[in-house]
């Protein structure tokens, strides 16, 4: 029982990380980016490419981050900043677009056979009592989310950029009026976001050693549930329900014959979630004048 709960939080944390992307972007302009799964495909392959030029963790990751915070704010700029005013089904169905561009991009130019990710990590494994161990990089994926929830936190709410993002999110036209970029505003958002998704491509690909253009689907569906079921627009609750929903599903591979099941009880929380709790679990009603 705690080994399964060491592996869900280790893939949780990965979740939480691509998860909080989705959260921070509807919080600010209630978007659903679907294309951010893709965007974590782009750090993975970023990633792969830094670490076969031999640079090291530190800098795959730092690089991948880069890479991927300048892709959301293109994407951003590009796709929907120009219908900053439409219906929101119609930037919906553009995010759709975006993502199924991004993946056939990826097909024409990297291939789409699966590439094996170097090895930058020295794998060990550690003891912690009995037959509970943990590895080396599941460590790595946790104090990387660690540590990257901390910044965010630190940005958040410490950072004059961090309080514009609260304005925005709060009040968007009242923003404007007191003087705040809203455009610079919502690139950053983006671009931390991005960033994030980058990082977690990166130890995705080092748990799971190997990068191809659809890797992004699955686990971008699944951090979008994450975020649903943390009460998407809440920075907590991405990385409670990327924890919550990485520990139920090793817990439900590890019930015999029900491995098969993986996927697919992630999706029946987001069923649940949105018939029983649609707010989510930290998430609160709220009354929208018409």
């Amino acid at each position: 029982m705690v080994q399964q709960l060491i592996n869900g939080i280790s893939i949780g944390s990965i979740y939480a990380l691509i998860a909080l992307g989705y959260t921070m972007v509807y919080g600010i302009i209630k978007l659903i980016n679907f294309a951010h799964g893709d965007v974590f495909f782009v750090g993975a392959y970023t990633g792969y490419f830094t670490a076969k030029a031999g640079l090291g963790l530190i800098l795959s990751l730092i690089i991948a981050m880069a890479v991927c915070a300048l892709l959301g704010v293109i994407i951003e700029r590009l796709a929907y900043r120009p219908l900053r005013n439409a219906a929101r089904i119609v930037i919906l169905i553009t995010a759709i677009g975006v993502s199924f561009l991004l993946e056939n991009l990826g097909i024409v130019t990297l291939g789409a056979q699966a590439q094996g990710f170097p090895d930058i990590v020295n794998k060990s494994t550690y003891t912690l009592w009995g037959d509970v161990t943990i590895d080396s990089i599941q460590l790595i994926v946790l104090v990387v989310t660690v540590v990257l929830m901390a910044v965010l936190q630190y940005v958040v709410h410490r950072t004059k950029i961090g309080k514009a993002m609260r304005a925005v999110s709060f009040d968007m036209e009242a923003a404007r009026l007191m003087g705040i970029n809203v455009d610079t505003t919502i690139s950053a958002t983006f671009a931390i976001g991005s960033a994030l998704a980058g990082a977690a491509g990166v130890v995705f690909a080092i748990m799971y050693p190997s990068v191809d253009p659809l890797m992004g689907v699955i686990p971008g569906l699944k951090a979008f549930v994450a975020a649903v079921l943390g009460g998407i627009g809440i920075i907590p609750g991405a990385l409670v329900g990327g924890l919550l929903l990485g520990v139920v599903e090793t817990g439900v591979q590890s019930i015999p014959g029900m491995s098969l099941w993986r996927d697919g009880v992630a999706f029946a929380i987001l069923i649940l979630i949105l018939i029983f709790k649609p707010t989510g679990l930290f998430g609160k009603n709220v009354r929208e004048k018409v």
